[in-house]
């Protein structure tokens, strides 16, 4: 089971991609991240506070870590890697989330105690080596900028931060709230980030594509996804991020079926490597 939601949650999580660059024929990248955590932040404030009213409202010390978490997972994560989109070429964008495991393997050794195995460390290099060799041709195109490496760098860091930080507070509050607030203090944040970095080039353009994008991205993605997300770390922060190995995959093979693009021979090396990789972690697990 575990198995079977870790793989969904990739494919999901990976579909974000897909429906952001439908979205970004008709605004910028940090208007359209904006939008989408204002409008899902507001949807789900709505929900559980209005309509359900059996959820409870955040206690004074549990504000402390919601507003951590917004800043981490929403403001500086999701942000920087829209606005990281201007400078790296997406293949090495792909790159940069398989790093995330590592930091939060590193981070969880340190913050939780919790000892990575050797097997999880084979894993986890193992998988990270055949997205290398699938994304290398990135390496070697002009599209990829030392301002755009630092940025996608900080977004990373932020989301593993995050990880391990949700792991270590132990919020008592349902999931449900906790992204509600998540979202909506990110999306706030993000407010006059975007106005400063994007005041000279903003357009908005109200077209289907824009609707479709933000359609998947609030329901889908802002609201299913992270709620899956948030299970998958409170039964293990490292595990749950191993599956970000597997998302680079998935992208292929949506944008393949979506965008037309072609997959390559060492799209499919580096799809037996991450499996292979997972496989050797535990990740998957293989029954009779």
């Amino acid at each position: 089971m575990k198995t079977v939601l870790g793989l969904f949650f990739t494919l999901l999580w990976s579909s974000a991609a897909i429906a952001t660059k439908l979205g970004l024929h008709s605004t910028t990248p940090l208007v359209l991240a904006t939008s989408r955590f204002l409008i899902a932040g507001g949807l789900l404030f709505c929900f559980i506070y209005l309509f359900h009213k059996k959820y409870p409202w955040p206690k004074s010390q549990e504000w402390r870590s919601l507003i951590v978490l917004g800043l981490l997972n929403t403001t500086i994560y999701l942000g920087a890697t829209f606005w990281a989109l201007n400078y790296v070429s997406a293949g090495l964008f792909n790159l940069f989330v398989t790093t995330n495991p590592f930091v939060v393997a590193i981070l969880s050794s340190i913050w939780l105690i919790r000892k990575v195995s050797l097997k999880e460390w084979i894993g986890m290099i193992v998988a990270a080596l055949g997205l290398v060799i699938a994304i290398w041709p990135s390496f070697t195109s002009d599209e990829v900028t030392l301002y755009g490496l630092v940025i996608l760098g900080i977004g990373m860091v932020a989301m593993a931060v995050g990880s391990v930080y949700f792991n270590k507070v132990n919020l008592k509050l349902p999931s449900i709230v906790i992204n509600t607030w998540q979202v909506s203090i990110g999306g706030v944040v993000l407010i006059p980030i975007t106005f400063i970095l994007e005041r000279e080039n903003t357009f908005l353009i109200l077209d289907h594509h824009l609707f479709l994008s933000l359609v998947w991205l609030v329901f889908v993605i802002s609201i299913g996804t992270m709620l899956l997300w948030f299970y998958l770390l409170k039964q293990d922060a490292v595990r749950a991020n191993n599956w970000l190995f597997m998302t680079p995959i998935f992208g292929y093979v949506l944008a393949s079926i979506f965008l037309n693009e072609s997959i390559t021979i060492l799209n499919m090396t580096a799809t037996v490597f991450v499996v292979t990789g997972l496989l050797v972690s535990g990740n998957i697990a293989i029954r009779k």
